[in-house]
């Protein structure tokens, strides 16, 4: 297969690592001079630092991305969730499947609307043959081929099949699913609750806490992703438990490293500036709120870490907040 990755970013190098083992991939960089260092260094130094770019990875930038992904069998957008309206909109009218790696709620808009992925490409690209890859990954571990599972989610079997064999391998499982909702809520609430768990750990609340915090995390999450028509199984696998019990406890996770700094009394400017990279938490967390509450749906964790990224509310008032709740069944 020829594949193009559209973001030259943490994730998008490394999943361009990964399948251009087996794939002749184009790696496209916005920033002109970004893809210059590229293709000289032959190493992704901001972002990637010390994985080595293959041979079969060509590194190119400049506009006119329709026209760049002909020739190519996919192409994958791995930008940040607030590039992904201007890539698709660019995109529209391609024949071959499309694909994000992103997750999230689009922040913004007036009023703001917190659409989903695929939300947003119903809207600006309905033609497009689409899908979502998501799943607990941390980026580095996929570039240096340790093992990692994936899911591949869209209605269209075709762009299942697709994904499946442009990136399945023996250190990457890539599983399908058609319930493109659920895996895209279980993607981009995880976010906001790992700034949660990092904020637990990070006030030494304890492990008790810390399964209690990811336990009814993972109870929000299912509740919004009933309330958007997703599948309730959908959240007991990779992309909702998985990926939330990856991005709640691993370090190398920039939302729950947000919770951490938070709970040291660092600014959240100061937080977000320290990690060098985008944390999707911290840009859609009143979003879910906003969409959580335009359903109905109830969801105390993720609104105490609007509270507490908005000042307020501090730490250890969000976590009193929290426990100070009324008693009630668990279901």
């Amino acid at each position: 297969m020829k594949i193009l990755v559209l973001g030259a970013g943490a994730w998008g190098t490394a999943l361009s690592v990964s399948a251009a083992a087996r794939h002749d991939l184009t790696l496209w960089a916005r920033d002109p001079q970004q893809a210059r260092d590229l293709r000289a260094d032959r190493e992704n130094r901001r972002y990637l630092p010390g994985i080595a770019l293959p041979a079969r990875i060509t590194v190119r930038e400049g506009s006119h991305l329709a026209s760049l992904a002909q020739g190519h069998d996919l192409v994958v957008i791995a930008t940040p969730m607030a590039g992904l309206r201007g890539l698709l909109t660019e995109l529209t009218g391609v024949s071959m499947p499309v694909t994000w790696l992103c997750k999230g709620f689009e922040a913004g808009g007036q009023p703001p609307r917190g659409l989903l992925g695929h939300e947003i490409q119903a809207e600006v690209a309905p033609g497009l043959d689409a899908g979502a890859l998501s799943g607990p990954s941390f980026a580095l571990e996929v570039a240096r081929g340790q093992p990692t599972a994936l899911v591949a989610a869209s209605p269209q079997a075709a762009v299942r099949d697709a994904l499946v064999a442009a990136f399945h391998s023996a250190s990457l499982r890539v599983y399908a699913n058609d319930d493109w909702v659920g895996v895209e809520v279980g993607g981009a609430v995880k976010n906001v609750l790992a700034i949660a768990t990092g904020l637990c750990d990070g006030l030494g609340l304890g492990l008790n806490a810390r399964a209690a915090l990811i336990t009814r995390g993972l109870a929000e999450i299912t509740r919004l992703g009933l309330a958007l028509g997703a599948r309730a199984e959908t959240f007991m696998g990779l992309s909702g438990l998985g990926d939330l019990v990856l991005t709640a406890t691993g370090d190398l996770s920039r939302n729950r490293q947000v919770g951490l700094q938070l709970a040291q009394g660092r600014t959240l400017a100061q937080a977000v500036q320290s990690l060098g990279h985008v944390a999707e938490g911290v840009y859609c967390a009143r979003t879910v709120v906003q969409r959580a509450a335009g359903l109905g749906v109830d969801m105390p964790i993720a609104r105490a870490v609007v509270a507490l990224l908005d000042g307020a509310l501090t730490p250890q008032a969000a976590v009193a907040d929290l426990m100070g709740r009324e008693a009630r069944a668990e279901r």
